[in-house]
């Protein structure tokens, strides 16, 4: 198959040399006429040479690679890449684990994807798609998923109205591109189901929630909370579905406060509790700004949690992030009893270790509070981590004990 051919400028190619899938539009010298917002194009070097293929799109990252090598973008493609996603979360102990049946099975750049994330909740999963060049492909990507996954999937669900702009795409819907017409035993409405994580179960809601329904990539840093929760108080701020909370009600703690400023999520966090809980009297769901939280208890935590949206999701607002970090955590480490642990994460792609790090310590010194690290942590294997691409690792996490 005959792609359009972008051509980048003299001496542009040495990232792509060590193998890194983004070609950013100033390294570009020419673009074929015929190619359109989300076709497939070969990237070739000023002199000609064939470097790579890969998905268009009229933007600062100008095309995402599929392949290194000249081979056509087509349903075996889809199959191949797909089959060792799957391969590898079998290997981590994804697939086959009776007490988990949530997990990511696509994690873009990290499984050779750029621009496609796909969750899996029980029978269902929910494909989204953050490049013009996915959403193009999204009927090709459902059919390998079937073909992959056989009757490990009853649902395809494509969800990316809020992931591609309105402007490029003005129709984007999203809908199931597979829904058999009998209801699978796990999905209890048309838009969400219950899954299970390490044998606690979370109500999904691909259709209302955010992202794809929940945040699948603090798994293990979850149970390391269980882990420290044994007679703790603990305050979860920015809850969201309560995956902190119901790992702290199961590790024993004494009472949990689930804060969030989404009265949906506190919907949430309140039906995950009683799903696994009952009506325990042990925990607490507050509907409230987690600074303005933060600023006007008096009350001291055994653990505090916090897990905010990011702050900076571009370089031109790291400035003003890291004033954000630091702030919130100023005022963490100020409900946090002596000898107690922070448990403090940035997701912002745009903000480095060394960044938070360094926010957290300035935090600390304006806190008064002496702290240590006893954890560096970061998103689970299903969230894999390309070499090449180290902005992959975009969730950066610490566990501080403070005294």
């Amino acid at each position: 198959m005959s792609y359009p051919v972008i051509t980048l400028r003299r001496r542009r190619e040495e990232s792509m040399l060590r193998k890194h899938p983004w070609i950013f539009s100033g390294a570009i010298a020419q673009v074929a006429k015929d190619i359109t917002v989300g076709s497939v194009v070969r990237i070739c070097s000023a002199d000609g040479r064939f470097l790579a293929v890969g998905h268009y799109q009229s933007a600062t990252i100008a095309v995402r690679v599929l392949s290194w090598e000249d081979q056509p973008i087509d349903a075996a493609f889809w199959r191949e890449r797909i089959a060792a996603a799957w391969q590898m979360r079998k290997t981590v102990g994804l697939t086959e684990n009776d007490d988990t049946n949530a997990f990511r099975l696509i994690h873009g750049e990290g499984d050779g994807l750029p621009g496609l994330v796909i969750d899996c909740y029980a029978d269902t999963a929910v494909m989204q798609a953050h490049s013009m060049g996915m959403h193009e492909a999204r009927n090709d990507i459902a059919e390998a998923l079937k073909d992959v996954c056989g009757d490990r999937i009853h649902h395809i669900y494509y969800k990316s109205e809020t992931t591609l702009s309105k402007v490029s795409h003005p129709s984007m819907l999203n809908g199931y591109l597979l829904k058999p017409e009998s209801t699978s035993p796990t999905q209890e409405s048309p838009g969400g189901c219950v899954a299970v994580e390490a044998g606690i179960r979370f109500r999904i809601d691909w259709e209302r929630g955010q992202k794809t329904g929940f945040f699948l990539d603090q798994r293990d840093n979850r149970a390391l909370v269980e882990r420290y929760a044994q007679d703790k108080k603990v305050l979860n701020l920015f809850c969201y579905t309560g995956g902190f909370s119901c790992y702290a009600l199961r590790g024993g703690a004494t009472r949990v406060d689930s804060v969030d400023s989404s009265e949906r999520a506190i919907e949430l966090v309140r039906e995950n509790v009683m799903l696994n809980f009952g009506d325990d009297e042990r925990h607490r769901a507050i509907c409230a700004d987690a600074f303005r939280f933060l600023e006007t208890s008096e009350e001291l935590y055994d653990v505090v949690i916090l897990d905010p949206p990011a702050f900076a999701k571009h370089r031109q607002s790291l400035h003003n992030a890291l004033q954000g970090y630091t702030r919130l955590n100023r005022l963490g480490m100020e409900r946090v009893a002596s000898g107690g642990l922070l448990f403090t994460f940035s997701c912002s792609q745009a903000i480095s270790k060394e960044h938070f790090r360094g926010a957290v310590l300035n935090a600390a010194l304006q806190a008064g509070r002496k702290v240590r690290i006893l954890y560096q942590l970061q998103q689970g294997a299903d969230h894999p981590i390309d070499v090449c691409h180290p902005e992959g690792e975009y969730l950066k996490g610490l566990v501080l004990y403070v005294e």
